[in-house]
């Protein structure tokens, strides 16, 4: 089958879930035999390698930007200059914010599709599809919602379209912009043939948002199992962090939770392992971390660098994971890559925590440094509960969290809609 997926790209400087998430899904597709292309919006996914092919970055942040603030075409030659690869890494560079403030141009662009510069960067990527000529595309989110459109009229092909924390960003509009958002998906949605989301909890989250759309099919996401494996184990009890370094993923209440541990000296040599890389616009929050761990800082490592092959190597440090985010996420794919290394994780008891964890760690709250320090200490105190926890872990690993049965999953939905 050829599939096409359609994915905004990140700049690959930290973690971003969906970006991850799609990479799984069209890496797991091409070892079951079938032809994937992944196209990056606004900066490159360079994780991609062949999967990418000759196929360019569409709507670059660089350009694309410009334009809707400037409301015209801008000629050749700054266009060639905007979207060199070193405007878009510099573009990169400064990705990443949490906040859709100052974007709700694009990001009603993006949605509705009904401005000039949309139109002429939209027929560059349809021209481009069509030379593909895929059976299938796959939108990784509705904030691209617009695209689906103008595809389905110059191809008829079906269009799959992923579900998953649109609320974050769209929900840090302004009022009016959020309700327009919303109600832009709701009258979209009929160009998209099927929704599918990643957890139950997102999927109700999705029909009390977008309540015409018909109910998203729930595929819960995998990892590569053999990648994490690992007889390896640290020799010290150590707590794991991989998400981007930043207040939303409540790094500042686990390095709070760790020096609280630390003082009640219960757990023996414990240790803390953060990774997962982080902004320039982080920098002085990351201060303040260092600033809170600084009387265990020889009990702590933090991953500088970040880049996606790291995943696999982090987790076979760690005794057990948590990032305590303080938002209701959809799915965290830390958890699954956790779990796929037999670890078991400690979690806020919100969004889709419960659901995803089961019996394979523990949930606590509030979502404060004082319950998470509880719940850590409760599960690294008890070896014979850890020893449970690691053990499910690794079950809800190769029975739910594995890429090849969500590849299946996946495969089926497609050659239904086909």
């Amino acid at each position: 089958m050829k599939i096409l997926f359609i994915s905004p790209g990140s700049g690959d400087g930290y973690f971003c879930g969906n970006c991850y998430r799609d990479n799984l899904m069209a890496q797991a597709l091409h070892r079951a035999g079938h032809e994937v292309t992944v196209v990056p919006l606004y900066l490159p996914l360079e994780f991609l390698g062949e999967l990418q092919g000759k196929a360019p970055v569409f709507f670059p942040a660089t350009t694309f930007y410009v334009e809707q603030k400037m409301r015209k075409r801008i000629p050749h030659w700054i266009r060639r200059m905007l979207d060199s690869k070193a405007s878009l890494r510099l573009a990169a560079s400064f990705s990443g914010t949490t906040s859709a403030a100052g974007m709700e141009q694009m990001t009603l662009s993006m949605i509705e599709g009904d401005d000039s510069a949309f139109k002429r960067h939209v027929e560059e990527l349809v021209s481009w599809v069509k030379d593909i000529q895929p059976q299938v595309i796959h939108l990784s989110s509705t904030l691209l919602l617009a695209v689906a459109k103008p595809l389905k009229e110059a191809l008829g092909l079906p269009i799959v379209c992923s579900l998953q924390d649109e609320e974050v960003w769209i929900d840090s509009l302004a009022p009016e912009y959020a309700q327009r958002a919303w109600q832009s998906i709701n009258n979209g949605a009929e160009w998209i043939d099927k929704f599918v989301t990643t957890s139950y909890y997102y999927q109700q989250i999705a029909q009390k948002r977008m309540p015409d759309i018909e109910p998203p099919t729930v595929i819960y996401p995998g990892v590569e199992i053999s990648r994490y494996t690992s007889d390896e184990s640290p020799e010290c009890p150590t707590i794991g962090f991989f998400y981007r370094m930043n207040e939303l993923d409540g790094l500042d209440i686990l390095a709070e939770a760790f020096v609280l541990l630390k003082k009640r000296n219960t757990i023996p040599h414990l240790k803390l392992r953060i990774g997962g890389g982080y902004m320039p616009t982080e920098k002085k929050f990351l201060a303040r971390v260092h600033k809170t761990l600084h009387p265990y800082a020889e009990d702590v490592y933090i991953e500088k660098d970040y880049t996606w092959r790291s995943h696999f190597e982090f987790y076979r440090h760690i005794t057990v994971l948590s990032v305590p985010l303080r938002f209701p996420e959809g799915i965290g794919l830390y958890l699954c890559e956790a779990f796929a290394a037999g670890r078991p994780a400690v979690e806020p008891h919100s969004g889709s925590f419960s659901e995803i964890i089961g019996r394979a760690g523990l949930t606590y709250e509030p979502n404060s440094p004082e319950a998470l320090a509880d719940a850590l200490e409760q599960l690294l105190t008890n070896p014979a509960r850890l020893a449970e926890c690691a053990s499910e872990a690794a079950e809800l690993s190769r029975t739910r969290y594995n890429d090849s049965l969500s590849a299946n999953q996946l495969l089926t939905l497609y050659e239904k809609i086909i």
